[in-house]
């Protein structure tokens, strides 16, 4: 693919990582790029003012099981690439509601397919060989680890969550499109992503928020479960690597060489926070730790072999667990202006899950 300047088409753009993604590409490569979001609770224009002026960038708020829409945005804006990140993702909304989550990570997802296959198929010579479709997805997908081992790209998967399922699902879709129609996709599955601009229903983003509110911070369980952490920009810089670099058909785990309990990321923002802004009693930010009812069919272990796209495509992490969370917590006290703003919607912080 030609890395000096293509088009690309990002579906969730002003999430997270979506944000997160976008944010990067504007400011390191000649690249231009159309959002399509449908800005649901978690997706917040906000996290994209620092690039909303550039002329190489472009919003529009549509959903992605609208097909005629997408099929116009295909159409006009004439995408080299179509990364995809649109996805309801938080497991326990995906408990207590599992709807929304079959309706976009799994109708969504074939929508989009069908729409690029379309479009793909118009396409002549070099355009047409040089298109990709990268579908983003998660570790979860592959169910849970024991103790030991990590999990690769030949892991069998066995999703356990209705947020896991609906992922899964659309892993296989993207999968039979490539063998079936033989569009040239590619699939990312990534560990646990944090860093700034997350919405604050996560588990970091939740312990720095109640820490600083002077409120409890709960904790599923005894805090056990063990995730890998991966800084959201190394996310990013990956996932266009994968784009320009990858081959079609294959899949890239994506993870950040960070193993920690829940209860050992807690403890590291509690601590961070006490030398940051200690509180005026002297008291620790630990004392608001509160373990909770563990939510239901919680994964015990999760971690990521990130060896292929390390050796294939030359991808490694910046940050250490150590930086990066430093860097976010920072990010979080100097722009509470930012989580007033996405928050100004009657959502409520609590964790989610089960319902009293």
């Amino acid at each position: 693919m030609n890395k000096s300047s293509i088009k690309i088409v990002v579906t969730g753009g002003a999430g997270f990582i979506g944000s997160a993604l976008i944010r990067m590409i504007i400011n390191n490569t000649e690249h231009k790029v159309l959002n399509i979001d449908k800005l649901t609770y978690a997706g917040h224009l906000e996290s994209l003012e620092s690039v909303a002026d550039s002329n190489r960038y472009q919003f529009e708020e549509v959903d992605i099981c609208n097909a005629e829409k997408i099929k116009r945005i295909f159409n006009e804006f004439g995408p080299n690439a179509i990364m995809h990140l649109a996805a309801e993702s938080h497991v326990d909304r995906s408990i207590d509601g599992s709807a929304e989550f079959i309706k976009t990570n799994i109708n969504g997802t074939h929508t989009l397919l069908e729409e690029a296959r379309q479009y793909w198929q118009g396409l002549k010579g070099d355009r047409k060989e040089n298109f990709r479709f990268l579908h983003v997805s998660t570790d979860e997908v592959y169910g849970e680890l024991g103790d030991t081992g990590f999990f690769t790209e030949e892991t069998p998967y066995d999703p356990r969550s209705p947020y896991s399922s609906s992922k899964a699902s659309s892993d296989h879709l993207v999968r039979a499109w490539h063998h079936t129609y033989g569009l040239p996709v590619l699939i990312t599955n990534c560990s646990n992503n944090y860093g700034p601009y997350q919405f604050p229903e996560k588990l970091i983003p939740v312990v720095i928020l109640k820490a600083l509110q002077g409120e409890k911070i709960p904790v599923y369980g005894t805090g056990e479960n063990v995730r890998d952490w991966l800084y959201v920009d190394d996310h990013a810089r990956a996932l266009l690597k994968v784009v320009e670099e990858g081959t079609p058909g294959e899949t890239y785990n994506i993870g950040g060489h960070n193993e920690k309990q829940n209860i050992e990321v807690v403890h590291t923002i509690c601590d961070t926070l006490n030398e940051l802004v200690p509180k005026e009693d002297g008291e620790t930010y630990r004392n608001q730790i509160s373990f909770v009812t563990d939510r239901p069919g919680h994964d015990f272990r999760y971690a990521i072999d990130a060896s292929k796209i390390e050796k294939e495509l030359g991808w490694i992490p910046d940050e250490t667990f150590k930086t990066g969370i430093n860097a976010t917590i920072k990010w979080y006290l100097d722009n509470m202006d930012w989580v007033e703003a996405v928050t100004d919607k009657n959502y409520n912080l609590e964790r989610l899950g089960i319902k009293a």
